[in-house]
């Protein structure tokens, strides 16, 4: 493709991930899937600008003067030749008009209000009033595996020898982590069940909910089933994990995953009936801000209504725990996010509601699981992030049912 139709592509994406109707990595998936001419180097370059327009959309609006994606794209472009870039060609971008041109002139000179500096929107902006997390938040992830056989040094080395570099994470006694994007369909180490996606941040929610074979446990919101898949691994496949979710094809897919993985102690509960489980694991659906790396582009799509549906859900959720949770067991409580609104704020109204909620000491449970020093201040919530922790934003609160 000629440099002019690949802009042409990045301006279709853009025109309608700006929409901010469906999450782009969809958008730009259907897209390319119905262009089977677009070959694999275009392909690249053509998903690398998107997702930096993405990263850099604030800016680029503020510069630009305008949220039109044309405007947008050409700010960004306004060092390359126009005249190679432009024609009159349906796959290449539209000449420029005079006043295009003599607008691309002009320099936009005003200071960054902060949320544009941000990249975030106002009102999530005024909630976090964080610079420098919000910016970690906006830098590409590194790519993160979890061992599901052997040890760490013996699938490093497995790795190396089929060209992927990995070296330990900081924390996780079972993470591998890779600085640079990884794509592991050719893997066979990950064909053959060795490894797994995951996120740090996740692989020490895992462990921290503290699953012992003889417990009675439930992964409640278990969406694709990654914390029951490295809970299972931790135990040997003893015991028996029980999951729920809502979405029944998610359900569907752990089966997939389980049989890749080699996990058979798997136990699909579609109705919640028994009220004496001694672990309640409750991954809330929330905003996801923690995963704005991966996702930049869903910070613009969540609103302020649809965060207090969420606050109403996970009380709701929080509600149903420890209707089903035995005396002495546990509700152990994760979001993917970093707002109050879905933390702290949520762990205070459900332990308002039921005094005998107690959060344990994450600190002495942290010191007995894991690799290393406590991270944090806070012995009862733990907050990991990009810029503390480099992990995803997630949250962590442990409440015994005295």
């Amino acid at each position: 493709m000629q440099k002019g139709a690949q802009y042409q592509a990045v301006l279709e994406l853009i025109s309608e991930i700006f929409k901010n109707k469906e999450p782009a990595d969809s958008i730009i998936n259907t897209y390319l899937r119905g262009r089977k001419y677009i070959g694999s180097k275009d392909r690249k370059i053509i998903t690398e600008t998107v997702w930096e327009i993405i990263r850099h959309r604030r800016r680029l609006e503020f510069d630009a003067g305008s949220c039109e994606p044309r405007c947008m794209l050409l700010y960004f472009l306004r060092h390359e030749d126009f005249d190679v870039l432009c024609s009159d060609s349906p796959y290449a971008l539209s000449p420029l008009s005079r006043e295009e041109r003599e607008w691309l002139k002009t320099e936009n000179e005003q200071p960054y209000p902060a949320a544009v500096e941000a990249e975030t929107p106002d009102w999530l902006y005024a909630k976090i009033k964080d610079m420098n997390l919000l910016k970690a938040l906006n830098e590409q992830a590194s790519a993160d595996l979890r061992i599901n056989a052997y040890t760490r040094e013996v699938m490093i080395k497995k790795l190396q020898k089929e060209g992927f570099f990995f070296s330990p994470t900081k924390y996780s006694p079972l993470g591998l982590r890779s600085s640079e994007r990884v794509n592991l369909h050719n893997c066979v180490a990950y064909e053959e069940g060795e490894v797994e996606v995951q996120d740090e941040a996740s692989q020490i929610a895992s462990i921290l909910a503290d699953v012992r074979p003889e417990h009675k446990v439930i992964d409640y919101c278990c969406g694709a089933g990654g914390k029951t898949l490295t809970i299972a691994f931790l135990n040997d496949n003893r015991g028996r994990i029980d999951v729920h979710d809502i979405n029944w094809g998610r359900l569907e897919a752990i089966k997939n995953r389980a049989e890749r993985l080699k996990i058979n102690n798997i136990n699909i509960v579609k109705e919640l009936t028994d009220k004496d489980y001694n672990r309640f694991i409750v991954d809330a659906p929330c905003s996801g801000s923690g995963t704005w790396r991966r996702a930049p582009d869903a910070k613009f799509r969540l609103t302020p209504k649809q965060l207090e549906e969420l606050n109403k859900t996970q009380l709701e959720i929080l509600e149903t725990a420890y209707a089903h949770t035995r005396s002495g067991g546990r509700i152990v409580y994760f979001t993917c996010s970093i707002l109050p609104d879905e933390n702290e704020n949520i762990i205070a109204a459900i332990t308002a509601r039921h005094p005998d909620l107690k959060p344990l000491n994450l600190r002495t449970l942290w010191e007995q699981k894991l690799n290393g020093a406590y991270p944090v201040s806070d012995d009862y919530r733990l907050h990991l992030n990009p810029r503390m922790s480099g992990t995803d934003g997630f949250f962590i609160c442990v409440l015994q049912k005295i």
